[in-house]
């Protein structure tokens, strides 16, 4: 093998794709359907308690879930990170909050973006509510974030 031959780069014209479509299934799908006419549903677990957003199966014992349970649009504050100059991804302009939310109803918490003014107008068991896009497709970006329960929403 000479020098010139190992130094050669092997170049060839390649497109990733997935040639398939997936559907979110009985349980996802009501969910996400619930989420355009601004409904919330959790799920029961094995155990009793309520998981918010709903699985397919149970996280402890894996058994299959069917048994929805409507939950508060409103709900508190479990923990939270506040970010300052948002990057283009988090498709928001302002500084907002990364927040584990747990709605009323619900035994888990989720995350999902948390709207007010400062980072210390923010604390572990502050009252939120949802702040709903005006135009909702069925997804998880149905909700816009929340907001403190006392504000106007939709100001953030």
């Amino acid at each position: 093998m000479n020098s010139s031959s190992s130094n050669q780069i092997l170049e060839a014209d390649f497109e990733l794709g997935f040639t398939y479509t997936r559907s979110p299934g009985i349980i996802i799908g009501k969910f996400l359907a619930a989420l355009k006419q601004k409904k919330l549903y959790g799920i029961r677990g094995s155990d009793g308690s309520v998981l918010f957003p709903p699985t397919e199966y149970d996280p402890r014992t894996a058994a299959s879930l069917n048994d929805f349970v409507p939950v508060s649009a409103e709900g508190e504050i479990v923990s939270w990170t506040w970010i300052e100059t948002p990057r283009e991804h988090h498709q928001v302009k302002g500084p907002f909050a990364f927040a584990l939310i747990k709605l009323d109803g619900a035994d888990t918490p989720f995350l999902h973006r948390l709207f007010c003014d400062d980072a210390s107008s923010i604390s572990a068991g502050m009252k939120v509510k949802v702040d709903w896009n005006d135009d909702r497709c069925g997804a998880i970006t149905d909700i816009r974030g929340f907001v403190p329960l006392t504000a106007t929403v939709g100001n953030f």
